[in-house]
């Protein structure tokens, strides 16, 4: 057990690096944050910000020397990195568990040995390859194999044809061919596991998407039974247990047809999982120090109904006026507008610049009707400007 005011480190700086640091703080922790952007959130936050890339060994041989224990805030840390530094100190998740998340074929070949329900997929490396895989996994969704996120990296095709056209547009690089499928909705789990096996799961959240990035997770959900949501939790943990995980772990699925599949693997706190901030009596931070530390979990219950919506970049872009910016007028948006929501829990990322499509905060509105936190939470997207999915 690694109590405060230990050093902990986290490589990565974005904004699940910060709220990891904030967590920290209050528990008493310092942080060490390496990540090579001068203006990372987390970095800001940190006790030091190691400003270096992921393998400068300069960087990581001097976290080891300071840090009690080391975690990820991205599945994209190379798993070198992180092989290299547990020679020396712990370091959660492992590297073999990073290493399945960060690559589509390894993690959909992981599922699949372990029985655990997929979507049909070949593993495409060459033109050929994309020849000689099954019609029947038409139409489909051709995805990178390595550093593709929010709907980045992806192509949806109808026919070999196009799917040719799209791996040629990928420059060839490894892919994913991923047969579509007809979704009731989308759902996900976050977790977190101790290196004892303890496992604490927060309930299932419903997920919209637009343009391929989060944009609405509401728990509990509005659609689905208690069935269903009991065989997500499950699954979740299977997958913890098999992938042998110790900290914080979100897990995506797809329902169709009334039939659990497993999406994607996330080896770190998840973009859904942000209702736990303010509707839970442990977030997934929190967790996410409990389980680097040795120390026990907290109780993931929520305490109420939660919406979170995403704010990304666009929301800073007047549409409405002209400018020099194709997107319209830069401005900072009227927070007055969510503030004076008394239910409403605003957080902003701190970035250093809005772009399109960038995440660059979030809201959470919680309430004990979860009709009323639905309601609150699309009229107060729509006030920010944020045009209607429903």
């Amino acid at each position: 057990m690694i109590q405060a005011p230990a050093t902990l480190g986290m490589l990565g700086g974005g904004q699940l690096g910060r709220f990891f640091v904030l967590a920290a703080h209050e528990m008493g922790y310092k942080v060490w944050v390496l990540d090579p952007d001068a203006n990372s959130p987390a970095g800001v936050a940190a006790d030091r910000h190691l400003h270096a890339a992921y393998d400068d060994f300069e960087a990581l041989d001097e976290m080891a020397r300071h840090c009690a224990a080391i975690t990820t805030e991205f599945e994209n840390v190379p798993a070198g990195t992180l092989e290299y530094l547990a020679k020396f100190v712990p370091v959660h998740p492992s590297a073999d568990a990073v290493a399945i998340c960060q690559n589509r074929v390894a993690e959909k070949s992981f599922l699949r040995s372990n029985g655990i329900p997929h979507a049909p997929f070949a593993a495409i490396n060459t033109e050929a390859d994309l020849r000689e895989v099954s019609d029947e996994l038409f139409p489909a969704i051709l995805k990178v194999a390595r550093f593709g996120y929010d709907g980045k990296g992806q192509a949806r095709v109808k026919s070999r044809e196009e799917a040719i056209s799209a791996f040629q547009s990928f420059q060839n690089e490894g892919c994913v061919l991923e047969k579509m499928l007809s979704l009731d909705y989308e759902v996900s789990v976050v977790l977190a596991r101790t290196e004892q096996g303890d496992v604490q799961s927060f309930a299932p959240s419903e997920n919209l998407h637009t343009n391929g990035i989060l944009d609405v997770s509401t728990s509990p959900l509005r659609s689905g039974d208690e069935a269903t949501m009991s065989e997500a939790v499950a699954l979740a943990t299977r997958i913890a247990e098999q992938l042998g995980y110790v900290g914080t772990l979100g897990v995506e699925f797809f329902v169709a047809g009334g039939t659990l599949y497993v999406n994607e693997m996330a080896p770190r706190p998840h973009n859904s999982g942000h209702f736990t901030l303010d509707a839970c009596i442990t977030d997934q931070f929190e967790q996410q120090v409990r389980a680097l530390t040795g120390l026990p979990l907290g109780d993931a219950r929520a305490h109420s109904a939660s919406v979170m919506v995403n704010l990304l970049g666009d929301v800073w872009y007047d549409a409405s006026r002209t400018g020099a910016d194709a997107h319209g007028l830069y401005r900072e948006p009227d927070w007055s507008l969510l503030t004076r929501e008394p239910n409403l829990k605003l957080h902003l990322y701190g970035k250093h610049h809005a772009r399109p499509g960038r995440k660059m905060g979030h809201f959470t509105v919680v309430d004990a009707d979860p009709q009323r936190a639905h309601d609150i939470a699309m009229a107060a997207r729509r006030a920010i400007g944020i045009i209607d999915t429903e």
